[in-house]
């Protein structure tokens, strides 16, 4: 099969910036937008998706599925589709879930679609939204990886690691291990320096000593918030991978919890859109003193 029209769950922020570098490449870019947030309808519209009335319809034109949601909603997206699958008139489709979830969870679903006639394909996503300057890598695995390659080189970077489903997502979760966790590590020690009434020698002591890790926090953490909401699904998602492969699942626990922190501030109300970039982590830090009580 040539793949030609392909449907993006969904347009939010990564989702609506591979559809439009896809679609300048000439592929077909289908969506649909039911239950979608008035943001994601804005940036489907704003990318120029081809907008389908329901899910039946996008299986029905579509050569390809690209799952790119937050983990927590992988699952019930998968099972849409693969309950439109086993009602179809079996129309071959194949189905790339590009999810931060677990390799345990990715064969669950790959189980789930190929059983309903749908060719499973698991996928992890590094880097930034094309709309951020960045070429996105997909790490992509399955007996039908292979397929992806014809996107590689339209804004993306497609890489095929072998016909194991699983190993995208195993390397998703281990990199988002370090540099999501990371961060979280970054903002708990601030935290505790500021109750503690040091963090202005802290900071100094970094800047002089830690030149890498404070210009990386100057860098991140800041916009944290903003995407708190979507990276909790992530951490808990890497402490079951964790503590199923029998390494302690604690410190992604403990990741989740300040991610938890960060969704209850007023900036977590901020959209990538709206972020304000004149915010400093030092003022982000000092206003979470009371919310960590």
């Amino acid at each position: 099969m040539v793949i030609r029209n392909i449907a993006v769950i969904s347009p939010g922020d990564m989702g609506h910036s591979v559809g439009r570098v896809l679609a300048e490449h000439g592929f077909n870019i289908f969506t649909c937008l039911e239950g979608r947030s008035e943001r994601t309808i804005n940036l489907a519209h704003a990318a120029q998706f081809k907008i389908l009335n329901n899910y039946k319809e996008l299986v029905e034109k579509s050569d390809l599925i690209m799952s790119i949601l937050p983990p927590d909603h992988a699952s019930e997206l998968a099972g849409k589709i693969a309950n439109i699958l086993e009602s179809s008139n079996g129309e071959q489709i194949y189905f790339a879930d590009c999810n931060a979830i677990s390799p345990f969870k990715s064969i669950s679903l790959a189980e789930k679609i190929n059983n309903a006639g749908g060719k499973f394909i698991d996928g992890g996503i590094i880097g930034l939204s094309p709309d951020r300057g960045d070429v996105p890598r997909f790490y992509m695995s399955g007996p039908d990886a292979h397929v992806m390659d014809i996107l590689d080189g339209c804004g993306i970077s497609v890489q095929i690691i072998g016909n194991k489903v699983g190993d995208a997502s195993a390397i998703k979760m281990c990199y988002a291990a370090l540099t999501k966790g990371t961060n979280t590590l970054q903002v708990a020690l601030l935290i505790a320096a500021q109750k503690m009434g040091v963090l202005t020698y802290l900071k100094d002591e970094l800047g002089s000593s830690q030149g890498n890790h404070y210009q990386a926090m100057e860098k991140n953490l800041s916009s944290l918030p903003a995407n708190s909401h979507r990276w909790i699904g992530e951490m808990q998602e890497i402490s079951m991978t964790f503590e199923e492969l029998g390494v302690t699942p604690l410190f992604h626990q403990g990741a989740e919890e300040i991610y938890r922190l960060l969704s209850r501030t007023p900036f977590a109300q901020e959209t990538p859109e709206t972020i304000d970039r004149n915010r400093t982590v030092w003022q982000m830090i000092e206003s979470l003193g009371d919310i960590s009580e």
